[in-house]
Protein backbone atom coordinates (compact mmCIF):
# COMPACT_ATOMS: atom_id res chain seq x y z
CA UNK A 1 0.00 0.00 0.00
CA UNK A 2 1.62 3.15 -1.58
CA UNK A 3 1.59 6.90 0.30
CA UNK A 4 -0.48 9.53 -1.66
CA UNK A 5 1.01 12.82 -2.10
CA UNK A 6 -0.58 15.80 -0.35
CA UNK A 7 -0.64 19.65 -0.75
CA UNK A 8 -1.46 22.25 2.20
CA UNK A 9 -0.65 25.94 3.12
CA UNK A 10 2.51 26.24 4.75
CA UNK A 11 3.38 27.72 8.01
CA UNK A 12 6.29 28.48 9.82
CA UNK A 13 6.30 24.61 11.40
CA UNK A 14 7.42 23.71 7.74
CA UNK A 15 10.02 26.30 7.35
CA UNK A 16 13.36 24.02 8.25
CA UNK A 17 12.04 21.34 6.47
CA UNK A 18 11.64 23.36 2.99
CA UNK A 19 14.90 24.94 3.22
CA UNK A 20 16.84 21.86 3.62
CA UNK A 21 14.36 20.73 0.50
CA UNK A 22 15.37 23.94 -1.43
CA UNK A 23 19.06 23.29 -0.84
CA UNK A 24 18.70 19.89 -1.63
CA UNK A 25 17.05 20.70 -5.59
CA UNK A 26 19.23 23.89 -6.08
CA UNK A 27 22.17 22.07 -6.41
CA UNK A 28 21.43 21.37 -9.99
CA UNK A 29 20.82 24.54 -10.63
CA UNK A 30 23.82 25.79 -9.10
CA UNK A 31 26.37 23.04 -10.95
CA UNK A 32 24.09 23.77 -14.23
CA UNK A 33 25.42 27.66 -13.65
CA UNK A 34 28.54 26.95 -11.91
CA UNK A 35 27.31 29.43 -9.03
CA UNK A 36 27.16 28.19 -5.45
CA UNK A 37 26.13 31.33 -4.43
CA UNK A 38 22.45 31.96 -5.80
CA UNK A 39 20.13 32.95 -3.06
CA UNK A 40 18.31 29.92 -2.68
CA UNK A 41 21.58 28.04 -1.36
CA UNK A 42 22.33 31.54 0.99
CA UNK A 43 19.16 31.85 1.85
CA UNK A 44 18.45 31.46 5.67
CA UNK A 45 15.35 30.19 7.93
CA UNK A 46 14.42 33.68 9.34
CA UNK A 47 14.35 35.08 5.33
CA UNK A 48 11.98 32.07 4.24
CA UNK A 49 10.33 32.24 7.59
CA UNK A 50 9.72 35.90 6.59
CA UNK A 51 8.44 35.02 2.42
CA UNK A 52 5.93 32.49 3.88
CA UNK A 53 4.22 35.49 6.86
CA UNK A 54 4.66 37.90 3.88
CA UNK A 55 3.00 36.17 1.13
CA UNK A 56 1.78 32.26 0.99
CA UNK A 57 3.12 29.13 0.54
CA UNK A 58 2.51 25.19 -0.68
CA UNK A 59 3.83 22.23 0.64
CA UNK A 60 3.26 18.41 -0.88
CA UNK A 61 3.94 15.55 1.25
CA UNK A 62 4.49 12.06 1.02
CA UNK A 63 3.10 11.15 4.36
CA UNK A 64 5.32 13.26 6.88
CA UNK A 65 8.06 14.41 4.47
CA UNK A 66 8.01 17.29 2.39
CA UNK A 67 8.50 16.72 -0.92
CA UNK A 68 7.89 19.85 -2.95
CA UNK A 69 7.22 23.27 -2.63
CA UNK A 70 6.13 27.00 -3.99
CA UNK A 71 6.03 30.43 -2.06
CA UNK A 72 4.25 33.50 -3.96
CA UNK A 73 3.39 36.59 -3.22
CA UNK A 74 1.08 39.50 -4.28
CA UNK A 75 2.27 42.77 -5.17
CA UNK A 76 0.03 46.12 -5.23
CA UNK A 77 -0.59 46.22 -8.89
CA UNK A 78 -1.87 42.59 -8.96
CA UNK A 79 1.11 40.76 -10.06
CA UNK A 80 1.30 37.56 -8.46
CA UNK A 81 5.02 36.46 -8.26
CA UNK A 82 6.12 32.84 -7.62
CA UNK A 83 8.94 32.07 -6.61
CA UNK A 84 11.45 28.75 -5.51
CA UNK A 85 9.21 25.71 -6.84
CA UNK A 86 10.92 22.93 -5.69
CA UNK A 87 10.31 19.20 -5.96
CA UNK A 88 12.49 16.47 -4.43
CA UNK A 89 14.88 15.20 -7.19
CA UNK A 90 13.32 11.35 -6.82
CA UNK A 91 9.96 12.78 -6.92
CA UNK A 92 10.28 14.84 -10.06
CA UNK A 93 8.58 14.13 -13.57
CA UNK A 94 5.07 12.98 -11.95
CA UNK A 95 3.31 16.13 -12.39
CA UNK A 96 3.76 17.56 -8.51
CA UNK A 97 5.28 20.66 -10.21
CA UNK A 98 2.48 21.52 -12.25
CA UNK A 99 0.10 20.70 -8.95
CA UNK A 100 1.82 22.83 -7.10
CA UNK A 101 1.39 25.91 -9.97
CA UNK A 102 -1.69 25.40 -10.27
CA UNK A 103 -2.69 25.25 -6.54
CA UNK A 104 -1.19 28.28 -6.05
CA UNK A 105 -3.17 30.06 -8.92
CA UNK A 106 -5.96 28.83 -7.44
CA UNK A 107 -5.27 30.65 -3.96
CA UNK A 108 -4.52 33.65 -5.27
CA UNK A 109 -7.27 33.43 -7.98
CA UNK A 110 -10.04 32.36 -5.20
CA UNK A 111 -13.09 34.25 -4.65
CA UNK A 112 -12.75 33.97 -1.19
CA UNK A 113 -10.76 37.87 -0.86
CA UNK A 114 -11.60 37.98 2.73
CA UNK A 115 -9.13 35.19 3.42
CA UNK A 116 -6.04 37.15 1.36
CA UNK A 117 -6.95 39.94 3.72
CA UNK A 118 -7.84 42.49 1.31
CA UNK A 119 -5.31 42.16 -0.96
CA UNK A 120 -5.76 43.23 -4.67
CA UNK A 121 -7.49 40.70 -7.22
CA UNK A 122 -4.24 38.71 -8.96
CA UNK A 123 -3.95 40.25 -12.98
CA UNK A 124 -1.35 37.89 -13.75
CA UNK A 125 0.85 35.97 -13.02
CA UNK A 126 5.02 36.13 -12.81
CA UNK A 127 8.10 34.07 -12.29
CA UNK A 128 11.47 33.71 -13.45
CA UNK A 129 13.93 31.02 -14.35
CA UNK A 130 17.84 30.44 -16.06
CA UNK A 131 17.50 30.30 -19.44
CA UNK A 132 19.59 26.84 -19.37
CA UNK A 133 16.54 25.63 -17.07
CA UNK A 134 15.03 23.58 -19.49
CA UNK A 135 12.71 21.64 -17.43
CA UNK A 136 11.71 24.75 -15.68
CA UNK A 137 10.92 26.60 -18.96
CA UNK A 138 8.76 23.28 -20.32
CA UNK A 139 7.07 23.04 -17.16
CA UNK A 140 5.54 26.95 -17.18
CA UNK A 141 5.35 27.07 -20.84
CA UNK A 142 3.06 24.32 -20.77
CA UNK A 143 0.49 25.92 -18.05
CA UNK A 144 0.79 29.15 -20.44
CA UNK A 145 3.42 31.47 -18.86
CA UNK A 146 4.70 33.34 -22.10
CA UNK A 147 8.63 34.82 -21.86
CA UNK A 148 8.45 38.20 -21.42
CA UNK A 149 11.84 39.60 -20.17
CA UNK A 150 14.95 38.68 -19.71
CA UNK A 151 17.88 40.18 -17.48
CA UNK A 152 21.67 39.13 -17.60
CA UNK A 153 23.01 38.57 -14.37
CA UNK A 154 26.47 37.55 -15.59
CA UNK A 155 28.37 35.88 -18.54
CA UNK A 156 26.59 32.27 -17.41
CA UNK A 157 22.95 33.34 -16.21
CA UNK A 158 20.18 35.15 -17.53
CA UNK A 159 17.01 35.40 -15.75
CA UNK A 160 13.82 34.87 -18.15
CA UNK A 161 11.15 36.45 -16.80
CA UNK A 162 7.77 34.27 -17.94
CA UNK A 163 3.98 35.65 -17.20
CA UNK A 164 0.33 34.84 -18.04
CA UNK A 165 -2.49 36.52 -17.56
CA UNK A 166 -4.92 35.98 -14.68
CA UNK A 167 -8.30 34.15 -15.37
Amino acid sequence: MGLSVTISAADAADAEHILKLQYLCYQSEAELYGDWSIEPLTQSLDGLRAELAEGYGLVARLGDEVVASVRARIDEDGTVRIAKLIVHPRMQRHGLGGRLLDGIERHFAGTDRAALRETPSPKRFQLFTGHRSEGNLRLYRSRGYAQVATRELGPKLTLVTLEKTAA
